[in-house]
This record gives C-alpha cells, structure tokens and sequence, in this order.
C-alpha cells in the first residue's frame, strides 16, 4: 500500500503539494496562547516529510506562485508603504528601514563569526526575522551565481533546514521579547501608558459591538414637550444643544404621518422624534427631560453597515473630531477603523488621524451613508469578483522590469522577477487607493494570493529538499538554533532602545512600531494582549509595510553581499 502511495506521489507530484497544504493548514492552527508554528512552517515540516520518497517538481510552478505571492504583498501595503516614505510617516518609516537593517547585519555578524555558506545564511535570515518571502528572492539571487548543478542544489537544500529550526524562535522570541522582556528592559508600564494615549486622544475603552447585549448607539423616541427648548429650531440646531456627543433626529412623526428629517426639518410642539446617538446620552440627558414614546413604526428605520475606501485627498490626515464637523457626516456612526495589509484594527478615538486607503465600517441610514462614503471615498461593498485582466498585467509589467539586467562597472545587476513583481504590487496597490475605479481584488483574493501563494512555494522547496533536510539539521540543528536565538533577539533588543531614545516614540506606541517593523503579527497580538488596548497597532502599520518590503528584499541583498 505504502509503495503503491508513494509511486503515485512521485508520478502526480501536484498531489504531494495539496497533501502537503492540507496538513500545513491543518496543523499550523493550532496554538497555545496565540502562538503556534503558522501554516508556512508547518507546510514547510509536512513538505520535507512528503519530500523524503525523493519527488521532483517542475520548477516553473515554484516560480509562477511566489511571483503571485510576492505581488499580492506589494498590492497590500502599498497604501501604507507610499504614505510612509512620502508623508506623515517619515519617522516610522525611517525607524523601520533601521530595523532591518539591524536585521540584516545581525544575520551577515553570526554568519561571519560561523562561517555558514549561501544557503544556511539565508535559511538563518529568513527563519529568525520570519520573513518567509526572503528565501524566493534569495534563491534567485543563488541561481544566477553560475554555480554548478550540485553545488547550487546543496545551497538551496540548506535553506529550508535553516528557516525550519530558527522560525520556532523567530516567532515565539519575538513575542516573548516584546510583549514581556521588552516593557522591563524600557521601564514601561503598557497598560498605564495606553491608558495614558486614549485619554490625550480623547477616547475611552469602547464596549458592545457584535455577540454583546449592550450597543453603544442606539434609536429611540422621544415627544416634543409644549415650551421645549427645540420647538422651533432645526433639526441640526436641536442636535448641537447636546454638547460633545453625537446625536441625530433621523424621522419624525407629525400629525400622524412619517417623514425622514433632513438638517433644516424644524421641529414642532407634538413632533415625536426618532433620534440616534449614544446609550449614556439618550438614557440620561435627553430622557431626563423629556418624554419617551414606544412607536415600533416610527423607530423602523432602514439603515446599513457599510466599509468605505478612503481616498479623497482632501479628508486625509485629517483627525475624526475635524471629520465628524463635516456635513456628510452627518447621521452616521463609526464603528471600526481598519488600516493596512494585515487589516490592522485602530482604535476610534476623536484625535485618531484618517488616511486614504483605511476602510472605515459606517453605520446609519442609506442615505447618510451614501453621503458619508460620497465624501471619503467609495462604498467597498462585498463583491468576490476579482480584476484579474488587471492582476496579470500588472503582475507581467513588474516581472519584465525586474528581468532587465543592467551592469555598474561590469557587475549585473537586476530586481529579478520576484523583485519586479514586489515592487509592481507596490506601486499599483498606491495607486488603486488613489484612483478605485480599476484593480478591485477583494480581500479574500489577496489572502489566497498571499497565503496559499506563499505556501505552495514552501510546500515545492521543502518537497525538493526533503532528501537533504535530516542531514542538515543534524549536523547543523544546535548551532542554528543558537544562532537563531541572537539573530533575532539582537535587533529587537536594539530596536526597542533606538526606538526610545533616538526617535522618541510614545511608549504606547513604540512596541507596536518594533513588531511592525520585524513584520511580526503575533507579537503585536501579545503587545496589545498585555496592554489591554489597541493603542500599540497605531505604530505597526506604516513599519510594516516598509519592513515587509525591506525584510524581502534583504534576501537578495544577503546573497549579493556575501558572494
């Protein structure tokens, strides 16, 4: 049975793939205390496993699939990437550019000191910094060395043994480093210093939402009493009797009849008036003074939840008390901010600066949400069809880029195709959150681009070095790991201290900047876990869109320097 199953995997390689995603996904779920191996590295385990019968894959399929991957990353930062190096987020991204570095020093430091070849310097880099895109662009850059067939394959063998036993810490490490040593080494108190932010910003820790029995907005009723203060004023002027919180007169019934209320509406002795703001507001100010109705008909109000694209240039960087003064945001509710590749959530607190290419989940009737969405950008209504016509060419575009080669005083150099392909992304990512009206490609397009892409390329490598692999982790699998652990403790350790003393980040903020720059998701997980707030993934998106771009191409930079 086993022989028979074995021949048809050599035969069908493409069935040793999918066999090698199913248990990489599968396995690579389970965590403990949100950290776990992560499906790339448990497809990479299952791959090396299902690689040990000796299969050979066809390589232009490893190379179709990164280029896919690797574009879908550009696509997804590129908003942040573009915003960080060109405005407000020059400090964070200047902070993560000196990360990476760090990071690559550190890794070319132990590979000198141990004198590791090509491909364990890789497989260390990509492991310990877990950027695993690297080793596509570092396999590339092993490729075109003009090495001989055996001494490249043993190169490129190495990498996957490296990556395997330096990732655990890579990951868990940087979280430990972070969200536990970090704040002693700094002394921060993280959970006092969000605190801290959220008061200076105006916010408070928001409650309710979705599986709650408490809703912070609610719509209720109320009759408007003979001799009361809003007889006579409109509707807008009514609302602005209510200090500091945002409340809206959204229908009234008047003699009987219903009718949506605009701005101007005025209202009348006897108007019973549908009005929308917050919980605490409509229960103790507006109910203590004046009569609440039960009218099921009146209170049926059609309303939406809508995500808007933001793209307007002329509400971006501006901070949601100035948004909230506009006309068009009148009647709606924000209910989340998400910002970046990673859908980062950011808290909603009146000082919190919008930019374009964050989604914002609205609330409110059709009509104020229209309105809303008229002024920051377009409606991002749930839509599973993607613009492929525009992801083949832009994709083929940035490969024929990178495959130009030039030469500097008779060295080539090139992106490569992988490299062309990132860059692409980035720059066609910019400009789809500037100009919305081409390359839609819906979230979850990019999550499979991004993380199947990924994973198919891990699950050929680790088929193709399955030979090789126990070989080179028990000759090499002590000292790897070892090396591992001070290739990615140094450059947090450093980056933590930079960040304090050289750029002078608030402390709520600057753990966040150092997982976004190391690109390390569950360490910003642990971060915001041990701060009790969100506050720390302010400082995450714009350095991780610089890192996620620097990190990977560090994998070429690596090769080139050390050959």
């Amino acid at each position: 049975m086993f022989d028979w199953f074995a021949a048809t995997l050599r035969s069908y390689p493409e069935i040793a793939i999918f066999l090698a995603l199913g248990l990489g996904y599968y396995f690579g779920k389970f965590t403990f205390r949100g950290i776990g191996l992560g499906a790339v590295t448990s497809t990479l385990l299952a791959a090396v496993l299902i690689g040990q019968i000796g299969i050979t894959v066809s390589p232009p399929l490893k190379a179709t699939v990164f280029l896919m991957f690797l574009f879908a990353v550009g696509y997804g930062v590129g908003p942040q990437f573009v915003r960080g190096i060109a405005k407000d987020g020059v400090p964070q991204a200047i902070f993560a550019a000196v990360v990476c570095v760090f990071c690559l020093g550190s890794c070319l430091l132990a590979t000198k000191l141990v004198g590791y070849d090509l491909g364990y310097a890789a497989g260390l880099y990509a492991g310990s910094q877990t950027i695993s895109a690297s080793m596509g662009l570092a396999t590339d850059a092993i490729n075109r060395l003009g090495l001989a067939g055996e001494q490249a394959k043993g190169l490129l063998d190495a990498i996957p043994v490296a990556y395997a036993v330096t990732y655990i810490f890579g990951t868990v490490g940087s979280a430990i480093l972070l969200a536990l040593i970090g704040p002693k080494l700094l002394g921060i108190d993280l959970v006092a210093a969000c605190k801290s932010y959220e008061e200076r910003q105006g916010g408070a820790k928001e409650l309710g939402g979705g599986g709650s029995a408490w809703h912070r907005w609610e719509l209720r009723a109320f009759t408007i009493q003979p001799n009361s203060r809003v007889e006579g004023l409109r509707a807008v002027e009514a609302e602005a009797l209510v200090p500091d919180a945002r409340v809206f007169v959204l229908r009234l019934r008047r003699d009987g009849r219903i009718e949506d209320a605009t701005a101007d509406t005025v209202l009348r002795k006897g108007d019973v008036v549908a009005i929308a703001g917050a919980r605490d507001v409509l229960v103790k100010l507006i109910g203590g003074g004046a009569k609440e109705v039960e009218d099921p008909e009146l209170l049926s109000v059609p309303i939406e939840g809508v995500d808007v694209y933001v793209t307007n240039k002329a509400v971006d960087g501006k901070t949601l008390a100035e948004l909230a003064q506009q006309p068009g945001a009148r009647g709606v509710f924000l209910r989340t901010i998400t910002r970046g590749a990673v859908a980062t959530g950011i808290p909603v607190l009146p000082n919190t600066a919008i930019h374009r290419g964050d989604i914002l989940t609205l609330v409110g009737r059709t009509q104020d949400t229209a309105a809303a969405a008229k002024m920051l950008g377009v409606a991002d209504r749930p839509t599973d069809v993607a613009d492929v016509a525009f992801i083949g060419g832009a994709i083929t575009l940035g490969a024929l880029i990178g495959a130009l080669v030039l030469k500097v005083g008779g060295v080539p150099l090139t992106l490569s195709t992988a490299g062309g392909a990132l860059i692409s992304g980035l720059v066609f990512g910019w400009l789809r959150s500037v100009r919305p009206s081409f390359g839609r490609i819906p979230s979850s397009t990019i999550w499979f681009m991004n993380s199947v892409g990924l994973n198919i390329f891990i699950a050929i490598v680790g088929i193709s070095a399955g030979p090789g692999f126990v070989k080179g982790l028990q000759t090499q699998g002590i000292s790897l790991f070892v090396w591992g652990i001070v290739a990615t403790s140094l450059p947090l350790i450093l980056a933590m201290f930079t960040g304090k003393y050289v750029f002078r980040f608030d402390p709520a903020i600057l753990l966040g900047a150092c997982a976004g720059a190391r690109t390390t998701t569950a360490a910003l997980g642990m971060v915001c876990e041990q701060a009790k707030s969100q506050v720390p993934a302010l400082g995450y998106t714009v350095t991780y869109a610089v890192g996620n771009t620097l990190l990977t191409i560090w994998g070429m930079v690596l090769i080139m320097l050390l050959s």
